[in-house]
């Protein structure tokens, strides 16, 4: 019995170890892919925005998250293109029920383009327009999806780059909101 426990607890102290250096690769992947994600305000740059009820208007960034005051503010990267994207479509769609949430639709074509993917896929999203990916790119993003909270301040905080998950965002917007 005693030389099981001990064969046990060996084991358990393996699969600790497995599990540290997994963590440990994941964290410093994700640091690299946001490494360029800047610490200051959001750039200013006027953006064609998409509302879900299907208006347009310009505006900024920093003008759309300004809106809600006092809460943190989801900020989804996304293409039309990206399969990755399209399996968090409903992970977002979520969030955006309980959390604001502004959509950034990188490289996938034109307002007109993108407003009919939003309507094909039933994405009630607030979406600015990125024809080009200039604006992702200002923002540190190089691929997508990619997540981050905006703070009150306008800064872009808890960076992820690649699938995340529901619970995952929705930490990262506790977190900050905890902060303050």
């Amino acid at each position: 019995m005693v030389a099981w426990l001990r064969k046990q607890l060996a084991n358990w102290r393996g699969h600790l170890l497995t599990l540290l250096m997994v963590a440990a690769v994941v964290i410093t992947v994700q640091w690299w892919q946001t490494r360029d994600v800047p610490p200051g305000p959001l750039p200013d740059v006027p953006l064609t925005v998409l509302m879900p009820d299907g208006s347009r208007s310009e505006a900024t960034l920093r003008s759309l998250s300004e809106r809600h005051a006092g809460s943190p503010v989801a900020l989804h990267v996304w293409a039309e293109w990206c399969p990755i994207c399209k399996a968090e479509e409903g992970t977002i769609t979520s969030l955006a029920r309980d959390w604001p949430v502004i959509t950034v639709a990188m490289q996938s074509g034109d307002a007109a383009k993108v407003a009919a993917e939003l309507r094909q896929r039933h994405l009630p999203w607030v979406t600015a327009v990125d024809p080009r990916g200039d604006v992702s790119r200002q923002l540190g993003f190089r691929a997508v999806p990619a997540f981050a909270v905006i703070d009150a301040d306008g800064r872009l905080r808890l960076p992820a780059v690649g699938y995340t998950t529901s619970l995952g965002m929705r930490l990262r917007l506790w977190w900050i909101r905890l902060a303050g």
